[in-house]
Protein backbone atom coordinates (compact mmCIF):
# COMPACT_ATOMS: atom_id res chain seq x y z
CA UNK A 1 0.00 0.00 0.00
CA UNK A 2 0.99 3.34 -0.72
CA UNK A 3 2.37 6.72 1.96
CA UNK A 4 -0.65 8.91 2.23
CA UNK A 5 1.83 11.15 2.07
CA UNK A 6 2.74 10.69 -1.73
CA UNK A 7 -0.84 10.72 -2.84
CA UNK A 8 -0.90 13.89 -5.09
CA UNK A 9 -4.41 15.12 -3.82
CA UNK A 10 -2.75 15.48 -0.39
CA UNK A 11 0.37 16.97 -1.91
CA UNK A 12 -2.25 19.75 -3.17
CA UNK A 13 -4.48 19.90 -0.54
CA UNK A 14 -1.39 20.81 1.83
CA UNK A 15 -0.26 23.45 -0.63
CA UNK A 16 -3.69 25.31 -1.11
CA UNK A 17 -3.62 26.08 2.74
CA UNK A 18 -0.53 27.45 2.12
CA UNK A 19 -1.23 29.21 -0.40
CA UNK A 20 -4.66 30.65 1.27
CA UNK A 21 -2.57 31.88 5.03
CA UNK A 22 -0.02 33.47 2.64
CA UNK A 23 -2.99 35.52 0.85
CA UNK A 24 -4.07 36.39 4.88
CA UNK A 25 -7.39 34.67 4.39
CA UNK A 26 -7.30 32.58 7.19
CA UNK A 27 -6.13 34.35 10.37
CA UNK A 28 -6.01 31.83 13.50
CA UNK A 29 -7.90 28.95 13.32
CA UNK A 30 -10.34 30.05 10.68
CA UNK A 31 -11.24 28.91 7.02
CA UNK A 32 -11.53 25.32 6.05
CA UNK A 33 -11.81 22.75 2.89
CA UNK A 34 -12.57 19.41 2.80
CA UNK A 35 -12.30 17.26 -0.67
CA UNK A 36 -14.41 14.21 -1.44
CA UNK A 37 -11.96 11.24 -3.09
CA UNK A 38 -13.14 8.78 -5.19
CA UNK A 39 -13.02 5.28 -3.32
CA UNK A 40 -10.77 3.80 -6.16
CA UNK A 41 -8.09 6.24 -5.51
CA UNK A 42 -8.19 6.38 -1.18
CA UNK A 43 -7.86 2.48 -1.32
CA UNK A 44 -4.55 2.61 -2.71
CA UNK A 45 -2.81 5.02 0.02
CA UNK A 46 -5.68 3.14 2.76
CA UNK A 47 -7.29 0.25 4.15
CA UNK A 48 -10.74 1.88 3.96
CA UNK A 49 -12.34 -0.87 6.20
CA UNK A 50 -10.18 -0.02 9.03
CA UNK A 51 -12.23 2.31 11.05
CA UNK A 52 -10.42 4.66 13.66
CA UNK A 53 -13.11 6.34 15.68
CA UNK A 54 -16.68 6.87 14.50
CA UNK A 55 -18.85 10.22 14.91
CA UNK A 56 -22.12 11.09 15.55
CA UNK A 57 -23.40 13.62 13.62
CA UNK A 58 -26.15 16.32 14.41
CA UNK A 59 -27.86 16.36 11.08
CA UNK A 60 -28.42 13.33 8.55
CA UNK A 61 -26.44 13.70 5.12
CA UNK A 62 -27.66 10.34 3.95
CA UNK A 63 -27.16 11.71 0.00
CA UNK A 64 -23.43 11.05 0.50
CA UNK A 65 -23.54 7.85 1.89
CA UNK A 66 -20.50 6.03 1.60
CA UNK A 67 -18.50 8.80 0.14
CA UNK A 68 -15.10 9.92 1.17
CA UNK A 69 -13.15 13.01 1.97
CA UNK A 70 -10.59 14.39 3.49
CA UNK A 71 -10.89 17.67 5.59
CA UNK A 72 -9.22 20.36 7.71
CA UNK A 73 -10.19 19.85 11.81
CA UNK A 74 -11.64 22.11 14.08
CA UNK A 75 -9.01 24.60 15.36
CA UNK A 76 -6.56 23.70 13.29
CA UNK A 77 -3.99 26.55 11.64
CA UNK A 78 -3.38 26.47 8.38
CA UNK A 79 0.09 27.71 8.56
CA UNK A 80 0.66 24.38 10.48
CA UNK A 81 -0.86 22.14 8.80
CA UNK A 82 1.83 21.47 6.51
CA UNK A 83 4.13 20.57 9.64
CA UNK A 84 1.72 18.70 11.34
CA UNK A 85 -1.23 16.93 9.09
CA UNK A 86 -2.12 13.99 10.77
CA UNK A 87 -3.42 15.65 13.65
CA UNK A 88 -5.03 18.95 11.06
CA UNK A 89 -6.42 16.55 9.05
CA UNK A 90 -8.56 13.85 8.97
CA UNK A 91 -9.93 11.30 6.05
CA UNK A 92 -13.57 9.79 6.91
CA UNK A 93 -16.51 8.03 5.09
CA UNK A 94 -19.78 9.12 5.43
CA UNK A 95 -21.64 5.78 7.14
CA UNK A 96 -24.82 3.78 5.06
CA UNK A 97 -26.88 5.84 7.58
CA UNK A 98 -25.96 9.12 6.94
CA UNK A 99 -25.98 10.23 10.08
CA UNK A 100 -22.30 9.14 11.51
CA UNK A 101 -18.52 9.51 9.86
CA UNK A 102 -16.01 6.36 9.99
CA UNK A 103 -12.52 8.50 10.87
CA UNK A 104 -9.80 6.88 8.30
CA UNK A 105 -7.38 8.74 9.35
CA UNK A 106 -5.76 11.65 10.84
CA UNK A 107 -7.42 13.97 14.18
CA UNK A 108 -4.88 12.60 15.74
CA UNK A 109 -5.19 13.49 19.71
CA UNK A 110 -9.05 13.17 19.41
CA UNK A 111 -9.07 15.91 17.33
CA UNK A 112 -12.57 16.43 15.34
CA UNK A 113 -13.49 17.34 11.72
CA UNK A 114 -14.05 21.28 11.51
CA UNK A 115 -16.67 23.23 13.28
CA UNK A 116 -18.29 23.74 10.20
CA UNK A 117 -18.86 20.30 7.88
CA UNK A 118 -22.53 20.65 8.73
CA UNK A 119 -22.39 23.23 5.50
CA UNK A 120 -19.44 21.66 4.20
CA UNK A 121 -21.30 18.53 3.41
CA UNK A 122 -24.58 19.90 2.70
CA UNK A 123 -22.80 22.16 0.47
CA UNK A 124 -21.12 19.04 -1.25
CA UNK A 125 -24.91 17.65 -1.74
CA UNK A 126 -26.67 20.01 -2.90
CA UNK A 127 -23.86 20.90 -5.40
CA UNK A 128 -23.43 17.64 -6.47
CA UNK A 129 -26.85 17.42 -7.58
CA UNK A 130 -26.51 20.22 -9.99
CA UNK A 131 -22.36 19.22 -10.89
CA UNK A 132 -21.35 15.81 -10.85
CA UNK A 133 -17.69 16.62 -11.07
CA UNK A 134 -17.35 19.24 -7.74
CA UNK A 135 -15.38 17.53 -5.56
CA UNK A 136 -14.50 21.23 -3.80
CA UNK A 137 -15.71 22.71 -0.93
CA UNK A 138 -13.60 25.69 0.36
CA UNK A 139 -14.03 28.48 3.03
CA UNK A 140 -12.07 31.48 3.86
CA UNK A 141 -11.97 35.18 5.11
CA UNK A 142 -11.00 37.35 2.26
CA UNK A 143 -10.50 40.70 3.57
CA UNK A 144 -11.60 42.47 0.53
CA UNK A 145 -15.02 41.02 0.26
CA UNK A 146 -16.12 41.02 3.94
CA UNK A 147 -15.14 44.80 3.85
CA UNK A 148 -17.41 45.22 1.16
CA UNK A 149 -20.17 43.51 2.81
CA UNK A 150 -20.50 46.06 5.23
CA UNK A 151 -21.24 48.74 3.03
CA UNK A 152 -23.07 46.97 0.32
CA UNK A 153 -26.48 45.76 -0.15
CA UNK A 154 -26.72 42.07 0.77
CA UNK A 155 -28.34 40.93 -2.44
CA UNK A 156 -27.30 38.63 -5.23
CA UNK A 157 -27.89 40.85 -8.18
CA UNK A 158 -26.62 44.37 -6.75
CA UNK A 159 -23.86 42.37 -5.17
CA UNK A 160 -22.82 40.63 -8.77
CA UNK A 161 -23.22 43.50 -10.82
CA UNK A 162 -21.01 45.89 -8.47
CA UNK A 163 -18.12 43.02 -9.20
CA UNK A 164 -18.67 42.67 -12.60
CA UNK A 165 -19.25 46.53 -13.34
CA UNK A 166 -15.68 46.61 -11.58
CA UNK A 167 -13.40 44.13 -13.12
CA UNK A 168 -13.38 42.56 -16.74
CA UNK A 169 -12.75 39.15 -15.93
CA UNK A 170 -15.37 38.93 -13.46
CA UNK A 171 -17.98 38.38 -15.64
CA UNK A 172 -15.84 35.32 -17.39
CA UNK A 173 -14.46 33.39 -14.38
CA UNK A 174 -18.13 33.39 -12.45
CA UNK A 175 -20.90 34.15 -15.12
CA UNK A 176 -23.27 32.71 -13.36
CA UNK A 177 -22.90 35.73 -10.47
CA UNK A 178 -22.61 35.26 -6.83
CA UNK A 179 -25.22 34.38 -3.66
CA UNK A 180 -25.34 36.21 -0.76
CA UNK A 181 -26.85 34.96 2.41
CA UNK A 182 -28.38 36.91 5.71
CA UNK A 183 -25.84 37.70 8.72
CA UNK A 184 -25.82 34.22 10.60
CA UNK A 185 -24.24 32.22 13.20
CA UNK A 186 -22.01 30.02 11.99
CA UNK A 187 -21.02 26.48 12.59
CA UNK A 188 -25.01 26.23 12.60
CA UNK A 189 -27.69 23.83 10.76
CA UNK A 190 -29.42 26.80 9.79
CA UNK A 191 -26.68 28.50 8.03
CA UNK A 192 -25.26 25.16 5.90
CA UNK A 193 -29.25 24.70 5.11
CA UNK A 194 -28.98 28.95 3.43
CA UNK A 195 -25.89 28.25 1.82
CA UNK A 196 -26.37 24.77 0.48
CA UNK A 197 -29.31 26.47 -0.90
CA UNK A 198 -27.82 29.05 -2.71
CA UNK A 199 -24.88 26.88 -3.85
CA UNK A 200 -27.52 24.98 -6.46
CA UNK A 201 -27.23 28.43 -7.97
CA UNK A 202 -23.56 29.83 -8.01
CA UNK A 203 -20.08 28.47 -7.17
CA UNK A 204 -19.47 31.49 -4.81
CA UNK A 205 -21.57 32.11 -1.99
CA UNK A 206 -20.82 35.32 0.67
CA UNK A 207 -21.00 35.12 3.77
CA UNK A 208 -21.52 38.65 5.12
CA UNK A 209 -19.10 39.98 7.82
CA UNK A 210 -17.25 36.72 8.13
CA UNK A 211 -16.34 35.12 4.63
CA UNK A 212 -16.91 33.06 1.57
CA UNK A 213 -17.38 30.01 0.17
CA UNK A 214 -16.72 28.47 -3.18
CA UNK A 215 -16.95 25.10 -4.58
CA UNK A 216 -15.45 23.66 -8.07
CA UNK A 217 -14.03 20.31 -9.26
CA UNK A 218 -10.45 21.06 -8.63
CA UNK A 219 -8.36 22.84 -5.69
CA UNK A 220 -6.38 25.05 -8.12
CA UNK A 221 -10.06 26.07 -9.94
CA UNK A 222 -11.58 26.97 -5.99
CA UNK A 223 -8.70 28.93 -5.11
CA UNK A 224 -8.72 30.92 -8.64
CA UNK A 225 -12.32 31.41 -8.31
CA UNK A 226 -11.75 32.96 -4.99
CA UNK A 227 -8.45 34.78 -6.09
CA UNK A 228 -10.75 36.59 -8.72
CA UNK A 229 -13.41 37.38 -6.97
CA UNK A 230 -11.29 38.86 -3.81
CA UNK A 231 -9.41 41.35 -6.54
CA UNK A 232 -12.76 42.27 -7.88
CA UNK A 233 -13.91 43.48 -4.37
CA UNK A 234 -10.35 44.90 -4.03
CA UNK A 235 -11.08 46.90 -6.97
CA UNK A 236 -14.81 48.12 -6.20
CA UNK A 237 -13.34 49.11 -2.35
CA UNK A 238 -11.14 51.19 -4.13
CA UNK A 239 -12.55 52.59 -6.47
CA UNK A 240 -15.20 54.26 -4.14
CA UNK A 241 -12.74 56.16 -2.74
CA UNK A 242 -12.53 58.24 -5.68
CA UNK A 243 -14.99 59.91 -7.68
CA UNK A 244 -16.21 57.27 -10.39
CA UNK A 245 -16.17 58.17 -13.84
CA UNK A 246 -16.59 55.00 -15.52
CA UNK A 247 -17.48 51.19 -15.56
CA UNK A 248 -18.52 48.20 -17.32
CA UNK A 249 -22.11 49.19 -19.00
CA UNK A 250 -25.07 45.99 -18.92
CA UNK A 251 -24.16 46.22 -22.52
CA UNK A 252 -20.61 45.42 -22.30
CA UNK A 253 -21.07 43.08 -20.03
CA UNK A 254 -23.34 41.23 -22.67
CA UNK A 255 -20.71 41.77 -25.48
CA UNK A 256 -17.97 40.19 -23.16
CA UNK A 257 -20.32 37.19 -22.76
CA UNK A 258 -21.47 36.98 -26.17
CA UNK A 259 -17.41 37.49 -27.71
CA UNK A 260 -16.48 34.16 -25.27
CA UNK A 261 -19.74 32.27 -25.61
CA UNK A 262 -19.89 31.70 -21.89
CA UNK A 263 -22.05 29.38 -19.92
CA UNK A 264 -24.45 29.73 -17.47
CA UNK A 265 -24.76 33.80 -17.37
CA UNK A 266 -27.33 35.09 -15.23
CA UNK A 267 -28.95 37.34 -18.28
CA UNK A 268 -31.77 38.37 -16.06
CA UNK A 269 -29.41 40.63 -13.66
CA UNK A 270 -28.52 42.62 -17.45
CA UNK A 271 -32.42 43.31 -17.56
Amino acid sequence: MKNIYDFQLFKDLIKTTQLIYQSGWAEKNSSNISVMIEESDLKEYLDIDKVIRVIDLTFDISSLACKYFIATATGSYFRNIKDNPESTLGIFKVAPNGKQLFLLWGYKGNNHFTSELPTHLMVHAARLKVDSKNRIVMHCHPDNIIAMSHMHELDDKAFTLSLWRTMTESIIVFPEGIGVIPWMVSGTNEIGIATSKKIKDYRLVVWPMHGIYGVGSTLNDVFGLLETVEKSAKMYLISKMYKELNNITNEQLIKIAEFYKLENVSYEFLE
